[in-house]
């Protein structure tokens, strides 16, 4: 990771995950397996934008970011690849309405590897920023519950169909990394010259092997023409008056116990990475004719 990247922290765990989402997503909401903190997407949309700029979300889940944006009175588009989580997101949307916010909030169902095909062309030229994250680490994700005579049983840890070859998540490791650049390289034709990219990141363990993944994000960006601009903290642990109050799930917390056992000293992850880049101040001509044959 470049040591020379300006760095910040940000404070975005004051208030527990589920306080956070609480009146502003649906309860089905809740199974997807890797959810972005919704004051990280909060952050960086206050931080980059300004109200009326576009806001996209080539990843979007369950909508984290188009529904974190309309509130802040942006324009949001998402896309999904999940049928299911693209319903749950339009859900999030509806809910904003409910609320009474008149937004401008869209989210498409498809593969954000084929990006040029999937959004309108007007868009083209009008996104102010990206916040997206990749599908990584099943150690960090899911939920548990404790069955009788079963012992405990973990759930909503997985994303779709595993036999599904398209998703992202399936793919394996370096194939993940090839197209989320293949995804990063097609959002320069979305962007403004200048737009900023917010990527949430983190890395993780596979059989007790470090995968570095923030670093092999930064690359991938690098590689997609992005200019890297900010190394920043998202804190997934409470600033209290002389420490941090982690907030660990607990299979988080299980994970960290048998490593432990097995000898390998962990600590339980108190923040996300956050990679910001920025897109040449001039179009690329050629980045833009890639971009639509990829």
């Amino acid at each position: 990771m470049n040591n020379e990247l300006p760095m910040s922290v940000w404070a975005t765990a004051q208030t527990a995950p589920s306080t956070q989402r609480k009146n502003r997503y649906t309860r089905e909401s809740t199974a997807h397996p890797a959810k972005m903190l919704p004051d990280v997407a909060r952050y960086a949309i206050a931080h980059y934008t300004k109200p009326g700029d576009l806001v996209l979300d080539p990843m979007c889940g369950i909508g984290t970011t188009v529904v974190e944006a309309v509130h802040l009175g942006r324009r949001a588009v998402g896309i999904e690849y999940e049928p299911h989580w693209v319903t749950v997101a339009n859900n999030n949307l509806a809910l904003a309405t409910e609320h009474g916010i008149d937004h401008d909030g869209q989210v498409f169902h498809g593969d954000a590897r084929q990006l040029s095909t999937l959004l309108p062309a007007e868009l083209r030229g009008e996104a102010a920023l990206v916040v997206t994250s990749p599908p990584y680490g099943p150690s960090t994700h899911g939920r548990v519950a404790v069955a009788p005579g079963e012992g405990i049983q973990k759930y909503f840890h997985q994303y779709g169909s595993t036999l599904d070859r398209g998703n992202l998540a399936n793919i394996g490791h370096h194939r993940l990394l090839s197209g989320f650049t293949r995804i990063l390289t097609a959002l320069a034709e979305f962007m403004r010259p200048g737009g900023h990219i917010a990527i949430t990141v983190r890395p993780w363990r596979e059989h007790a092997e470090l995968i570095d993944l923030p670093s092999q994000i930064l690359t991938c960006g690098r590689n997609a023409g992005l200019i890297p601009v900010e190394r920043c903290v998202a804190l997934l642990a409470r600033v209290a008056e002389h420490d941090f109050v982690a907030r660990g799930s607990f299979f988080q917390r299980d994970f960290l116990r048998k490593q432990r056992e097995a000898g390998l000293p962990l600590h339980l992850i108190a923040h996300e990475d956050v990679l910001v880049f920025r897109t040449p101040l001039r179009p690329s001509r050629t980045a833009a004719v890639e971009a639509r044959a990829a």
